[in-house]
């Protein structure tokens, strides 16, 4: 495993977007920042086709990088065989680990209709991940019920992460019955962040993985600045608090539960 130049540890941002514009004019000194903070490995997903792309490009330019490639829900639209196609396609290159970001949000999305296209597409998708034999990587606003419900239904035989978890205890528990992994953020070092932190004490550390979602959401003591990939470390941190472990030892945890769901 490659580790930090200060040989103590070592860190993945399972989910990032360095394929966001508002990193076009520094990506590069994003990357060289978070590997300097330990972070060896970054997974930048898609939420467009024009995201998937370029999420794509930075993967093939960079060591370390790696792509997810998918239709978020706030960006759902009619899927066609066109659109399988050129998702399998880029599924097909080694940078590419996860069909993601994709799933429901009901927050922004009130029209019932809407919704029901937001499920048909994240069934679709499920669907190809299966198919390519890839996880997903799962955003989940508030439509608790209907994902866990579409994952006990079309989720067999994949594997994937509840990015940015924002459900109760209670389904955390049953996502880990069906083998999922949670996906945590900066809320967990909000003032806000309520029942999340129970929930992080409730899960076992192999069922974890630390994120960032940069540049969204950065986390305390950076809340409020553009998130970036080298701010993992901060949650991190408040994993290994609530918990009473050594930093160490999550971000050993965390980035081999990463190696696993996303064979790095």
């Amino acid at each position: 495993m490659a580790e930090q130049a200060a040989g103590r540890f070592e860190l993945v941002d399972t989910h990032t977007h360095l394929n966001d514009a508002k990193f076009s004019e520094d990506c590069e000194s994003v990357i060289a920042r978070a590997r300097e903070a330990g972070v060896t490995r970054m997974i930048n997903m898609g939420d467009t086709l024009a995201s998937s792309e370029r999420a794509v490009t930075l993967a093939e330019a960079h060591e370390g990088l790696y792509a997810g490639v998918g239709i978020h829900p706030e960006e759902a639209f009619e899927m066609t065989a066109r659109e399988d196609d050129i998702l399998a396609a880029w599924a097909a290159k080694p940078e590419v680990v996860a069909i993601g970001e994709i799933g429901l949000d009901y927050y922004w999305e009130k029209d019932s209709d809407k919704r029901r296209l937001q499920q048909r597409i994240f069934i679709r998708q499920l669907d190809l991940a299966r198919q390519l034999h890839l996880p997903v990587c799962i955003h989940d606003r508030d439509a608790h019920g209907d994902t866990l419900a579409i994952l006990k239904r079309e989720g067999r035989g994949i594997r994937g992460v509840l990015h940015c978890y924002s459900g109760s205890l209670e389904m955390a528990r049953e996502l880990l019955k069906l083998g999922w992994y949670l996906g945590v953020d900066g809320p967990l070092t909000f003032k806000n962040a309520a029942k999340l932190p129970e929930i992080v004490r409730a899960m076992p550390l192999e069922r974890l993985l630390v994120e960032t979602d940069a540049p969204y959401m950065a986390p305390v003591p950076m809340r409020g600045k553009r998130n970036e990939p080298s701010f993992v470390r901060f949650v991190a941190a408040k994993v290994a608090e609530l918990r009473g472990l050594s930093f160490e030892e999550v971000a050993r945890v965390t980035t081999c539960n990463a190696e696993n769901l996303y064979a790095l």
